[in-house]
C-alpha cells in the first residue's frame, strides 16, 4: 500500500494506525484524570466500550487513569502526545474553564493546546453530610446552623483543590457566614469513604459517588446542585429549592483531543461518541451512577467553555482562591 505525506507523518508520530482506512484506529485510548470508581471514570469506560467496532476505533479503547492534580496531568498528558487524534481525555468542565482562573503556571493551554470534541455527559454535584453530624440535620440550612455551633468539626471534602465541589462549598461558607475548613482528596471515593467513616462532616462531590451511600442510608444528601431535581435521587432537593440558587450548576464532562488533530479525524471521533451516546443501555447504565447523557457539537462545548470561564472567573476572585493561597 502507498502512504501518502499525511499518513507517513502519522505513523512517525506514534499513529496506531492509519486514520485515513474506513475502520479508523486498530485502538485508540480515552486519558482520564481521576481515581477509577468514580462516575466519570465509569462513563469513560462505558462509552469505550461502545465505540469499539465504530469508524473510530476497532477494539475498544483503552482507558488509562492519569490521576493526579485535580485532573491537570491528564490534560497535560495530552498535550504532549501526538496530533493524530488516536488519544481522547476525558475531563470535567473545571479543568478548562475554572483552573485558568486557579493557577497562575497552568501545565497546559484549554484554548491553545486542546480541541474540544464532544460533551458526554453532565453531573449534578451533592452535598452530603455523615453520621459526624447529627440525624436531626436533614437540610442545608440545618448544616449551617450546626457548622455555627460546632466550629471544631465544620469541615467538608471535596474531590481535589480547585475543583467545582471545592467552590461549591466556599461559596456556601460565605453565602451563609460560617467558616468550613476544605479538605481536598484526590478523587471522589477517598473522601466520601471518610464522609461515611465519619472523619469528615460533610463532603461536595458528583451526586452520582454518593448514590449507593445514600440508598443505603450511610449517608445523608441534603442538597443537588443543578437546575432541577434528579430523577434518581427524586426525594432530594436542589439548592435552589433552599433558597440557595447562587450553587446552581451543572458540569459536563467532555472529550478534547490534542490541538491539530486532524479534522477528518476528529469528526469521525465525534461521530462516534454521538452515537454511542444514543445507545439506551448506556444512558441507563450511567444514569445508575448519576451521570445524564448530553452530546454536543464541538462548537457548542467551546462556547460553553466560553461561557464558563466567564462565569467563574468573578466567582473565584471572590472566593480569593489560588494555588499558591
Amino acid at each position: 500500500m502507498t502512504l501518502n505525506r499525511r499518513q507517513t507523518l502519522a505513523l512517525l508520530a506514534g499513529a496506531t494506525t492509519l486514520p485515513a482506512r474506513a475502520q479508523g484506529f486498530e485502538q485508540a485510548r480515552i486519558l482520564y484524570g481521576f481515581p477509577a470508581g468514580s462516575s466519570g471514570d465509569v462513563a469513560a469506560r462505558r462509552i469505550a466500550e461502545r465505540l469499539g467496532g465504530s469508524p473510530y476505533a476497532k477494539l475498544a479503547p483503552i482507558v488509562e487513569n492519569r490521576v493526579g492534580a485535580g485532573g491537570r496531568i491528564a490534560l497535560e498528558a495530552l498535550k504532549t502526545l501526538p496530533a493524530d487524534g488516536s488519544v481522547l481525555a476525558l475531563t470535567p468542565m473545571a479543568t478548562t474553564a475554572i483552573y485558568p482562573h486557579v493557577y497562575r503556571r497552568l501545565g497546559y493551554d484549554p484554548v491553545v493546546d486542546l480541541i474540544p470534541v464532544s460533551t458526554a455527559v453532565v453531573s449534578h454535584h451533592g452535598m452530603a453530610v455523615g453520621p459526624a453530624v447529627p440525624a436531626s440535620v436533614t437540610t442545608v440550612k440545618g448544616f449551617v446552623a450546626w457548622a455555627k455551633a460546632n466550629p471544631d468539626k465544620a469541615s467538608y471534602g471535596s474531590p481535589a483543590a480547585g475543583s467545582t465541589p471545592h467552590f461549591l462549598g466556599a461559596l456556601l461558607g460565605l453565602g451563609q457566614d460560617v467558616e468550613l475548613r476544605h479538605i481536598p482528596y484526590r478523587g471522589s471515593m477517598p473522601g466520601v469513604t471518610d464522609l461515611v467513616g465519619g472523619q469528615i462532616a460533610a463532603m461536595f462531590t458528583p451526586t452520582g459517588d454518593f448514590l449507593n451511600f445514600h440508598r443505603a442510608g450511610k449517608l445523608r444528601l441534603l442538597a443537588t446542585s443543578g437546575h432541577k431535581r434528579l430523577p434518581f435521587a427524586p426525594d432530594v432537593p436542589t439548592f435552589a429549592e433552599q433558597g440557595l440558587g447562587d450553587l446552581s450548576v451543572e458540569e459536563w464532562y467532555g472529550f478534547y483531543a490534542t490541538a491539530r488533530s486532524p479534522q477528518p479525524v476528529l469528526a469521525t471521533a465525534h461521530g462516534a461518541i454521538q452515537a454511542a451516546l444514543k445507545d439506551r443501555s448506556l444512558i441507563e447504565a450511567l444514569s445508575g451512577v448519576g451521570l445524564l447523557v448530553q452530546g454536543s457539537t464541538p462548537e457548542q462545548m467551546t462556547r460553553s467553555q466560553r461561557e464558563e470561564f466567564e462565569r467563574w472567573g468573578p466567582l473565584i476572585k471572590r472566593i480569593g482562591f489560588t494555588a499558591d493561597s
